[in-house]
């Protein structure tokens, strides 16, 4: 059985350990390609260099911040939608085809266009805000350290909260209607049907959309990148 194994296990090992292997291996040495000669072993030198940095620290705060608002805001958009999608009311469907228009997206033509609604001078929400009076004058959303990162996390949330609004909606056309309808005999509200019912049939599902997402913001935070390329300063900086 172990021989039938060893394949899968060599490939595994190629793809996944030892590339891990070789790029821990050259964090602990000094690699300079114009100067091969002073290339070297140096220990966890850069390791103390990344902690004592202070940008280093701020990136990691604001990378915490980006990651765990987004997921939760777009993750409480999804169910909504969702949930609403799964009523199969008249006109539903075209509901359905506007909401997933933002994630067919690419990031830099999501993040350009929010750019012009947000801008300062022209932007039409700062308009709208000024308008209603929630504004006194038009706002620099992005070169406002202390708005740059929220505004960046609510583009985000709307860019990607399709995603955990179509996973949802496949998870509750999942789950059986005749549980509800029993729940429903036995005088369960809303409320209880979903405590004791959706979430625990939604939990695989929540659980996958959730470190999906988390893993995609990590590694990807290109739109916040066209938004404010990390400033102003250090204040978007991940």
């Amino acid at each position: 059985m172990y021989l039938l194994l060893l394949p899968s296990l060599l490939l595994l090992f190629l793809v996944v350990a030892y590339p891990t292997i070789y790029g821990f291996v050259i964090s602990v040495r000094e690699m300079r390609l114009t100067r091969p000669g002073l290339n070297g072993w140096v220990g966890i030198k850069h390791y103390v260099a990344m902690m004592s940095d202070r940008v280093f620290w701020i990136s990691l705060k604001n990378t915490a911040i980006w990651v765990a608002a987004a997921v939760t805001i777009e993750m409480t958009l999804g169910f909504i939608a969702a949930v609403a999608l799964n009523r199969n009311l008249p006109g539903t469907k075209l509901f359905g085809v506007l909401i997933l228009l933002p994630y067919f997206l690419p990031n830099v033509v999501a993040g350009h266009m929010w750019a012009l609604l947000l801008d300062p001078r022209l932007g039409v929400i700062n308009d709208i805000l000024v308008q209603l009076g929630l504004l006194s004058s038009y706002k620099a959303w992005f070169a406002d350290p202390n708005t740059a990162l929220a505004a960046t996390i609510l583009v985000e949330a709307w860019h990607g909260f399709p995603f955990f609004a179509l996973l949802f909606l496949a998870g509750l056309k999942g789950i059986p209607e005749d549980l509800y309808k029993a729940a429903a005999v036995d005088g369960a509200g809303s409320f209880t049907k979903f405590r004791l019912i959706t979430l625990p049939m939604l939990k695989t599902v929540i659980t996958a959309a959730v470190i999906l997402r988390v893993i995609s913001l990590v590694n990807s935070p290109d739109l916040l990148l066209v938004l404010t390329g990390g400033g102003p300063g250090n204040s978007t900086q991940v």
